[in-house]
């Protein structure tokens, strides 16, 4: 309770929503958080409430896509590689590179990046490679799949590549459709990567490193093809933590080591976050006031403000005492002229006060400034909370008292049942099946005790007036009626009883044919 309506009110939101896990996980699909959630990786959320991302609209748009037909992954590692080279890039990275290359192990769909500067340079980068995986895998590349560019043909790539015993198997001219994995995730890593620099407001030289953070997100996101296990879980088989996974672009206060600075300086810099190193820890940082990327893991992070609002982070102290000094006190100004000089003098500072210009070698008053009480230190703080009531069905599961809300959900599902409200059938062809929600509330009874009531309410705004339905309407009771039948008790001195019918609604009987799901945690 607040003391009086001026103060200052400081409100804490959760930072564990839906939103900023997915800016975390570099705007993954909801499908894939869903997934996610269900394998228990995101503790800290009890469920998906997905907004619209803006970003992801201007990241990702396109084209109705059509039929597709599956296809089945390779059972064993480096058994098929895909590969494609994408470039060349209108703007060059910050190391200058125009290329990029990606290598994907078709039997667990995991993707590694490798950026050039020219074309040239695939062929070493695919040695370099190819030592890694095979011996930390211990296994062979049997199969490469590649487009019919020149950069897999010209350099003595095939020659390697017969002498090593790894077929090359390339697409025919005008069909890149052939080599639809490593195209698909030049588009899926091109989409992620916009829509994380478009959120964090990064100038295009950082293309790369979104690139760069979405392979290693895209990696730990659930595969449709690999029956949504995630790929760095197939490949190196261990658990993949989400724990240390931050928004790219975010602000973040990057610790100085004691060698690199005074005693009097601050003890850590602004910086920005633009992506993982190769330590399962390391993060790389872009240092704005130096130009350089810098590797630390000595970090805070401020996950809500990013790169395109640093006008509004002060990263100097010295700006703060610059500010300070611009800005006189106009209360302390125009006292301390009085002091010194007459009238005159009054009238001549108040003629050269300009509020909206800086005031300089202003001469300064000894007495102390006290700040306005309203700016008072000392706040009351509100706590906003829910009443403990749960939003889904999931956190019903999660609360302390799920217990009594699932005997209030059968004890909802028992009059459904008992009305005969529904019946059990195939959704025929051209209808829409209408989706439905538990909403739970807490009641509190006349004698101090707690009712827990759970309802089955139908997403009513799925449906369109003219075609799922004519009209609308609620009976409720008239006032008149009220008043007739209490005065009728008072003037004739009757007892008067109140009752409640449970579940009224459910005696109507509908004349239309409506299709509905059935009810999370009750479905036959």
């Amino acid at each position: 309770m607040t003391s009086c309506p001026r103060d200052t009110i400081a409100v804490a939101d959760t930072s564990t929503d839906t939103s900023l896990w997915h800016r975390r996980l570099g705007h993954m699909s909801e499908k894939g958080m869903k997934m996610l959630l269900s394998k228990g990786k995101l503790p800290e959320l009890k469920s998906i409430d997905f907004d619209m991302c803006e970003s992801c609209i201007l990241g990702k748009q396109k084209n109705v896509s059509f039929l597709k037909t599956g296809r089945t992954p390779k059972a064993k590692k480096l058994e098929l590689v895909h590969t494609d080279l994408w470039g060349p890039s209108p703007v060059a990275s910050l190391g200058g590179s125009r290329y990029y290359i990606t290598f994907i192990d078709d039997s667990s769909r995991k993707v590694w990046v490798y950026f050039l500067k020219n074309k040239s340079d695939v062929f070493e980068t695919f040695k370099k490679w190819k030592a890694m995986v095979e011996i930390e895998t211990g296994l062979r590349i049997k199969c490469l799949r590649s487009d019919n560019r020149g950069e897999y043909i010209d350099g003595g790539f095939s020659e390697y590549c017969a002498a090593q015993g790894i077929r090359m198997e390339k697409t025919i001219p005008g069909t890149p459709q052939q080599n639809g994995v490593a195209e698909r995730m030049n588009r899926t890593l091109n989409e992620r990567a916009r829509s994380m620099r478009l959120h964090a407001g990064l100038p295009k030289t950082f293309w790369a490193d979104a690139v760069s953070t979405a392979a290693y997100l895209i990696n730990r996101g659930p595969s449709v093809l690999m029956e949504f296990r995630l790929p760095e879980e197939v490949w190196s088989g261990k658990e993949v933590k989400f724990s240390h996974l931050k928004v790219f672009g975010c602000v973040s206060y990057v610790h100085i080591d004691s060698d690199a600075r005074s005693k009097l300086d601050a003890k850590s810099k602004i910086c920005f976050f633009i992506g993982y190193g190769d330590e399962k820890f390391g993060y790389r940082f872009w240092d704005e006031q130096n130009r350089k990327i810098i590797r630390s893991r000595n970090v805070i992070f401020n996950e809500q403000v990013m790169y395109k609002d640093r006008s509004t982070v002060v990263s100097d102290a010295t700006e703060i005492d610059q500010k300070k000094s611009e800005f006189v006190n106009l209360d302390e100004l125009t006292e301390s002229t009085v002091q010194k000089g007459g009238e005159e003098d009054k009238e001549n500072v108040n003629s050269q006060v300009d509020l909206s210009t800086p005031v300089v070698e202003v001469r300064r008053s000894s007495r102390n400034i006290r700040p306005p009480q309203r700016y008072s230190p000392v706040l009351n703080y509100l706590l906003l909370t829910d009443n403990g009531e749960p939003e889904c069905y999931d956190e019903a599961l999660q609360d302390e008292n799920s217990s009594k809300w699932e005997l209030a959900m059968k004890d909802e599902m028992d009059s459904l049942l008992g009305n005969q409200t529904w019946e059990l059938t195939e959704l025929p062809v051209g209808k829409k099946a209408l989706h439905n929600k538990w909403v739970y509330r807490i009641k509190n009874e006349h004698d101090g005790s707690k009712r827990y009531k759970a309802r089955l309410v139908v997403k009513g705004f799925q449906q369109k007036e003219g075609i799922d339905y004519t009209e609308i309407f609620s009976p409720v009771v008239k006032m008149s009626t009220i008043r007739l039948v209490l005065g009728m008790v008072a003037a004739e001195n009757l007892h008067l009883e109140q009752l409640d019918v449970k579940t009224a609604f459910l005696h109507g009987d509908l004349e239309e044919d409506l299709y509905m799901i059935q009810p999370e945690g009750f479905i036959v």
